[in-house]
């Protein structure tokens, strides 16, 4: 004869609470998992827009001054730290168009948008963007802040995550030099 008896209560109840711990611990570890892929994700992306940013305004920097005519084009218009304004002459007809050929870098107190302005407005090239410096040297290497004897610009950018990403530290901070091509020296 077989045994009909079922469980018991307090049987019953171990076996919940036994559960109950497991399935606790799981949900830990899945949220642990859930953070650490948030803050992977916020990293590379705060990476990946800083770099596109710097890549840009190195290219376009390096271009400042340009003047095939010879007239001796001002490279840098306004040298200041968290704003940078440059012209290059790129149709060669000796006259810089503020609306295609003079350029602003800025981020403007308050925000976290990196701007490109080229004369249609202040265009977001990056956002998340913490904090811009820029720094500016001579040809001898010497920092400066007058717009005439620039010849290298540093740029520091640091990110920060997304708003609503619980990803603290993943922002990142980089930083390149672009040296004006067209200043001389």
């Amino acid at each position: 004869m077989r045994d009909e008896r079922g469980l018991t209560l307090v049987e019953l109840a171990v076996a919940a609470a036994v559960t109950g711990l497991l399935m606790a611990a799981v949900l830990t570890v899945f949220q642990a998992g859930l953070r650490a892929y948030a803050w992977g994700a916020a990293r590379i992306e705060a990476q990946q827009s800083a770099r596109a940013a710097l890549e840009r305004m190195a290219r376009e920097l390096r271009e400042a001054g340009y003047d095939p005519t010879g007239a001796g084009l001002a490279a840098v218009v306004v040298a200041e730290p968290e704003r940078v304004v440059f012209q290059r002459d790129l149709n060669g007809n000796g006259v810089v168009d503020p609306t295609s050929e003079r350029v602003t870098f800025l981020l403007r107190p308050g925000e976290r948008v990196l701007r490109r302005d080229a004369g249609g407005g202040a265009q977001p090239l990056a956002e998340g963007i913490r904090r811009l410096r820029l720094g500016y040297a001579d040809a001898a290497g010497a920092p400066t802040t007058d717009p005439a004897r620039v010849a290298a610009v540093r740029v520091r950018l640091e990110t920060a995550p997304p708003a609503g990403v619980l990803a603290a530290g993943a922002g990142v901070v980089m930083e390149t030099e672009a040296t004006l091509r067209n200043v001389p020296r």
